[in-house]
């Protein structure tokens, strides 16, 4: 194994180089914040036998076949894994690794930073002030959705949507879920209800979506689902960009059909659909869902566990596939 090169596709906090080298593992790091351009990755993937990789690199059958015979591990500095070609890994024998459980708390931490933001228009108020426009208190200024029992509901309960739905009880909110299995933690301890989706998004005022990205989840929240919801309630997302349909909620918002809106991914991230960034009723976050420092240092501390393991020739902890 020492002679074993893994590429790194970006810059991650140091447990990772740190635990790769101790392992006696050739680094090959993209040193840069930034994904880095597909030919870049296709000249430097060949010969490796791990590649650890973030959400924004298309790992498929070209990458696949550049690196060669030699690659075992794609270890994916994620949760989902939606930007690999899980078959084509199958295919050519290549294990392909996450990090779960581990940003659960920081994700639903994130989702409610959202969530308060977007309900009490903090981002509104905040470049109000800012503009030197703002000529003190009004009865009327900047109204917005009170928390206090009002009715959340959750898409996807899986880890996150559950932890996001557990931390409601401080603002005493009746809890709606719709997953296709049950949830006997959620309706033991919140009394939540499991419904189907339109249910859900009808008698909402907070839809928070907490899905995998797959080819059923696309779209889930399109021009029609947007049309379900009250006037009054807002959506947020912290799950997959393309889980909704940017260009309906952008006029969904316009039009002022829902109150507003929390997004921290988007569906052709980094780019935004047009008109999104113009309008006053969406609070945009540059997918921070698991970027605390805690959270991070495990997620780099994981990533290189799995590498490791599978150059080793043992289970990874954290197999996909």
């Amino acid at each position: 194994m020492s002679a074993a090169r893994v590429l790194i596709t970006r810059r991650v906090p140091p447990p990772a180089v740190e635990l790769l080298q101790q392992a006696g593992l050739t680094i090959d790091l993209v040193d840069q914040d930034d994904p880095p351009p597909r030919a870049e990755l296709l000249r430097r993937v060949p010969g490796a036998a791990g590649l650890i990789t973030m959400l924004s690199e298309r790992i498929d059958a070209a990458v696949l076949d550049a690196a060669g015979p030699s690659l075992k591990v794609v270890a994916n500095f994620a949760v989902g894994f939606d930007n690999i070609d899980l078959e084509a890994c199958r295919q050519r024998g290549v294990r392909v690794t996450n990090t779960p459980g581990v940003l659960t708390d920081a994700t639903a931490d994130l989702a409610w930073a959202l969530i308060l933001s977007t309900a009490r228009r903090v981002v509104e108020g905040d470049r109000l002030v800012r503009s030197r426009r703002w000529s003190g208190w009004a009865p009327m200024q900047l109204l917005g959705l009170q928390l206090t029992g009002a009715t959340l509901g959750v898409v996807g309960a899986g880890r996150i949507g559950t932890a996001v739905a557990l931390r409601s009880q401080g603002f005493g909110m009746r809890v709606l879920y719709a997953d296709s299995q049950v949830n006997r933690e959620l309706e033991n301890k919140l009394a939540a209800q499991r419904v189907e989706l339109h249910q859900l998004l009808a008698a909402a005022d907070v839809v928070s979506l907490h899905v995998p990205l797959t080819p059923q989840s696309r779209h889930m929240i399109g021009a029609a689902e947007l049309r379900l919801m009250k006037p009054t309630a807002i959506l947020i997302n912290t799950a997959r960009g393309p889980v909704v349909d940017e260009a309906a909620l952008v006029e969904a918002l316009r039009e002022r059909r829902i109150a507003g809106a929390g997004l921290d991914v988007y569906e052709h991230e980094p780019r935004l659909t047009p008109g999104l960034i113009d309008l006053p009723n969406v609070v945009l976050l540059p997918h921070l869902g698991s970027a605390a420092t805690a959270t991070r240092q495990k997620m780099s501390q994981m990533v290189a566990q799995n590498v490791i393991a599978v150059l080793r020739g043992e289970e990874p902890p954290n197999p996909v596939v």
